[in-house]
């Protein structure tokens, strides 16, 4: 009986719903005809052509009520309790249209046969769609993963009918903390208590853990994050009810833990009048658009809807994925922004003054840079190149066409940079300095801050790579430690900084504690569903995953900093300082500008080397650095 059913689920669906209507309408002459036997005891009697019209409009009756219920739309392996209330009442329709018809028509009908033709229609035409769904989901379940929900609200509730009707997972129990809900039956699956977890876990086996509570506070998850990452199971989030309502994801897309749950880090929340004062209604550029910051300042930038996006990238894939991605939200929210693409290469100063006169540009983000330290250290020429005279020519530029306000998105690393990367962009941020001394129309200021999740360097991405893969995972050193914030968060603090800024400002970003790279990578393993395995001095631990640590890298350090000295003050926002530094006068920083340029010109690194060390950059190199 099972290669039959197996055989109509997997015909295609037109010839599924002929199939079932050609059944449907034997069902219905079929319960007739028993009905009537029941009630006269016989099986052979006569038949007028007023049975026969009593028969067709019964039948036509029954049809098109299923037909306007959808039933034929549906999936049969997905019939439900709703399905089921909707044979029912096509059934109570079918009832009074027989005994209708038959009363006007004057039919062989008698009273007692449309009751006993509804309970044999209910069994011929519920029971096949009932065992068919039966059918599937005990067959089928058994070559679906067990896995356990966590939450058993609004989120979990959605997301336990949908895992029952897909094919990808098979839920087996659900867990949560709250004693109303614990005992509750969700859809057939019973409400545990957490505590019960290892019991549950010895039962079923379940492979992943999807967490479905998007409706608490943020520290009130990062503490249940914290408590699940000592579980041995790997630990996978679901979209909120929010989400799904709007369409940007569905009740079924398992995704990775959210990187602030990995970090333990709360988002700040933005000061909306500062996100717009430089942006709403006006004309922004921005510089490295198709890069990790670069294109989510285009996302936040747009979110404020300036008269014009001026997206400027090198790289012409980048740029064409982050245009096509804001063309949607633009089409989506029906917004007036003109979005402008335009490849070309910071260095270039005519051409980025072109653009900047073409669309009138009121604001710049200067995002373009090279920022992968051992990259930038093995091309040293190029990333002097890129980073500082790359902003030299678009601060240079911007001045020339009296752009309002240009920010600079710094790193932690410029300060007392141990590596070229760094010393870049202490440089950069100098020669800024310098220009706002000779520059009044134009207020520059720059933002620093230190690593952002999920950017194309992080280590985030990196690990989970190498856990999926089974290890080892690679950390540079046990004691390295790193600052760490949200792409999103980074963005709008960079463009509220940006605009309360004043001429030559440093403003530097409060990151939070910082994070030690070892205990991040323990955590993401554990939520993994894994064990760490640390081999220290040929001693072999027992675990699923290794961490090997490969030494620091030319011109890393063990920490970064954010600040190079004591003067710091306050701001308007409570998560942006400004620092008081050092700097060059214009003249002076002129004149090293022209000397780097022809270092460069040379590819004399030694030559860089030394006007990097020469200056107030505050570079100490450290380890081998390649040339």
């Amino acid at each position: 009986m099972f290669i039959p059913i197996q055989k109509l689920l997997n015909t295609e669906r037109k010839n599924k719903r002929i199939i079932t209507l050609i059944y449907d309408m034997f069902a219905v002459t079929f319960s007739l005809y028993i009905a009537v036997v029941i009630r006269l005891g016989v099986t052979a009697f006569e038949i007028n052509l007023e049975e026969i019209a009593s028969l067709l409009i019964t039948l036509i009756t029954t049809i098109t009520v299923f037909v306007k219920l959808g039933m034929y739309r549906a999936v049969l392996r997905y019939m439900m309790l709703p399905a089921i209330g909707n044979i029912f009442f096509a059934v109570f329709i079918s009832a009074i249209t027989l005994s209708i018809s038959g009363f006007f028509l004057h039919s062989f009908i008698p009273r007692s046969v449309p009751f006993i033709y509804a309970g044999l229609a209910i069994i011929t035409l519920g029971g096949p769609r009932i065992l068919i769904r039966t059918f599937y989901y005990h067959y089928y379940k058994r070559q679906k993963p067990n896995v356990f929900i966590y939450g058993a609200g609004a989120t979990g509730r959605n997301l336990a009918y949908a895992l029952i009707q897909g094919e990808d997972f098979h839920p087996v129990a659900i867990l949560d903390d709250d004693k109303n809900k614990i005992g509750q039956v969700v859809y057939g699956l019973k409400v545990h208590h957490s505590s019960e977890f290892k019991q549950l876990q010895s039962l079923y086996s379940p492979e992943k853990l999807l967490l479905a509570i998007n409706n608490i506070n943020k520290g009130k998850r990062l503490r249940l994050v914290e408590q699940l990452s000592h579980w041995p199971i790997e630990v996978l989030s679901v979209p909120s009810i929010e989400d799904i309502a709007a369409g940007k994801a569905h009740a079924t897309e398992i995704r990775d833990l959210d990187v602030a749950d990995l970090l333990g880090r709360a988002p700040i929340a933005p000061n909306h009048e500062l996100l717009s004062k430089n942006i709403t209604n006006q004309h922004v550029m921005v510089t490295g658009a198709g890069g990790s910051i670069g294109s989510e300042l285009c996302r936040q930038v747009l979110a404020q809807k300036p008269k014009t996006l001026l997206m400027f990238e090198l790289n012409e894939y980048n740029l064409y994925k982050i245009n096509q991605e804001l063309e949607g939200i633009k089409e989506h929210l029906h917004m007036e922004t003109q979005l402008v693409p335009a490849l070309g290469s910071v260095q270039r100063q005519n051409r980025v003054e072109k653009l900047m006169q073409a669309y009138s540009i009121n604001t710049v983000y200067h995002a373009a840079a090279y920022k992968h330290v051992p990259l930038v250290e093995d091309n040293i020429v190029e990333g002097i190149r890129n980073n500082v005279f790359g902003t030299l020519a678009v601060a240079q530029a911007a001045i020339k066409c009296k752009v309002a306000n240009f920010t600079l998105i710094s790193t932690d690393k410029a300060v007392r940079p141990t590596n070229i990367m760094g010393a870049s962009k202490r440089m950069a941020e100098l020669v800024l300095q310098a220009l706002a001394e000779t520059e009044s129309h134009t207020t520059l200021t720059m933002v620093r801050f230190g690593n952002v999740l999920d950017s194309s360097g992080s280590v985030v991405p990196l690990f989970k790579k190498q856990i999926r893969k089974g290890g080892p995972v690679t950390v540079t050193h046990p004691d390295i430690i790193r600052y760490f914030m949200l792409i999103p968060e980074a963005a709008q603090l960079v463009i509220q900084a940006g605009a309360m800024g004043k001429n030559g400002q440093v403003f530097v970003l409060d990151m939070g504690e910082p994070v030690k790279i070892l205990d991040l990578a323990k955590r993401m393993i554990h939520l993994m569903g894994m064990k760490e395995r640390i081999n220290a001095e040929g001693e072999k631990e027992s675990g699923d995953i290794e961490i090997r640590f490969t030494g620091l890298r030319p011109g890393e350090k063990l920490y970064e900093e954010l600040l190079i000295g004591a003067h710091v003050e306050g701001t308007s926002h409570s998560k942006i300082m400004t620092a008081q530094e050092d700097k060059l006068h214009w003249e002076d920083m002129e004149n090293l500008i022209n000397q780097l340029d022809t270092c460069c010109h040379n590819f004399d690194v030694d030559c860089i080397r030394r006007i990097l060390l020469d200056a107030p950059t505050g570079y100490k190199p450290t380890g081998e650095q390649l040339q």
